[in-house]
């Protein structure tokens, strides 16, 4: 059963995500704030697998929430549900380390398969933001741990700099030249190699560390 907590100022929307999400039989939702103050005090009393955070609420903020949550609960995955598709909002969540990212158009399946998706560790982002959010990365890369992605041969980088501009894998063998048979080998040597589970936390990885020009 994953524990989902719901963070939003409108009433309304709160109670339609916990009509959708409790038609699912592996979700629970266990707490609903309406800010990011909310929430943190919910998550005192209350446990969480996930918290769906909105971004603009008074008191507290999607943006701050998600730093605080992460920096005390860091097993706590975030996943961001926003109308705000704005390139400030999508950096601002990745650099304080949401998890996720969804605009609230996303259908109930899309919704249900992210939240399965991000208690498995992995990183959902909606395709009608994630070319913006790798363009964002890709102009601020931040420093970080100096080792990683240096044992990337040659080929593995060139094949990680084109996921981060999110090409698929069939994409990437034409502009290569290899079969697609190969490019999903290299896929899964880089991943076993940054030590994440799926393509676009590779991307983000990679974007966020500057491992790819």
């Amino acid at each position: 059963m994953i524990r989902i907590m719901i963070c939003d100022d409108q009433e309304v929307v709160c109670q339609g995500l916990n009509a959708i999400l409790s038609t699912a039989d592996n979700l629970q939702v266990t707490g609903i704030a309406n800010n990011g103050q909310e929430a943190l005090e919910l998550l005192e009393k209350k446990s969480a697998d996930v918290v769906l955070m909105d971004l603009k609420m008074p008191v507290m903020n999607g943006i701050h929430a998600t730093r605080e949550i992460k920096l005390k609960y860091p097993q706590v995955k975030v996943l961001i549900l926003t109308t705000y598709d704005a390139d400030a909002w999508l950096f601002d969540a990745i650099r304080n380390r949401a998890d996720g990212y969804l605009l609230k158009d996303t259908s109930r399946e899309m919704l249900i398969q992210a939240i399965e998706e991000i208690a498995e560790g992995k990183t959902p982002v909606d395709s009608k933001v994630a070319g913006k959010l790798f363009s964002q990365l890709s102009k601020h890369a931040l420093p970080g741990d100096t080792t990683l992605g240096k044992d990337l041969a040659d080929r593995e980088r060139e094949i990680l700099k084109l996921i981060a501009q999110g090409m698929t894998n069939a994409e990437i063998a034409a502009s290569l030249f290899l079969s697609e048979g190969t490019v999903r080998n290299y896929v899964s040597a880089i991943l076993e190699k940054l030590g994440v589970d799926d393509r676009t936390q590779a991307a983000v990885l990679a974007l966020r560390f500057g491992l790819v020009d």
